[in-house]
């Protein structure tokens, strides 16, 4: 995983108005986790990432199909970038940077044991296994808590 100083080096000074973000078109709508009737066409990202993100999501399209990402709540959107410091730190969070996303985070959530969570089950595993080959890892895979995070791992 990338610490805050190799973030800081690589995607520059976490701002509240930041000038490095960029907007993807998502390949498939998503849902607001918190109000499942509001569809999510578009996130901001960091420039660097977003053709990660992009083949992240792509590549979730074409393995599960929409109907299995919605079913499974692949398409829960928790947020992507957010100008804040990490829970019960100081640091930024890799959301301040947009390098960052959260999915279906009330199956996911942060304090949930990985074995526990949602994403641990056999049926996701093709979706980590997307993540990692684009860059990504998992939160909860890697730390054992937090499974709906997953961030560029460099």
């Amino acid at each position: 995983m990338i610490t805050t100083t190799q973030a800081t080096n690589k995607y520059g000074i976490p701002s509240k108005n930041p000038n490095y973000l960029v907007t993807l078109q998502l390949p498939y709508p998503m849902r607001l986790s918190w109000d499942k009737n509001v569809k999510v066409n578009k996130m901001q990202c960091h420039k660097l990432v977003h053709d990660k993100f992009k083949s992240v999501f792509t590549e979730l399209l074409e393995v599960y199909g929409y109907e299995k990402i919605v079913e499974l709540g692949i398409d829960l959107f928790g947020g992507c970038f957010n100008f804040r410091a990490m829970r019960g730190g100081t640091a930024p969070s890799r959301h301040s940077w947009g390098i960052a996303i959260d999915l279906d985070p009330e199956r996911n959530q942060l304090k949930t044991q990985w074995s526990n969570a949602q994403f641990s089950k056999p049926e996701y595993k093709p979706m980590i296994d997307i993540f990692y080959k684009n860059g990504f890892v998992s939160l909860g895979k890697e730390k054992g808590f937090d499974a709906m995070h997953f961030e560029v791992k460099e």
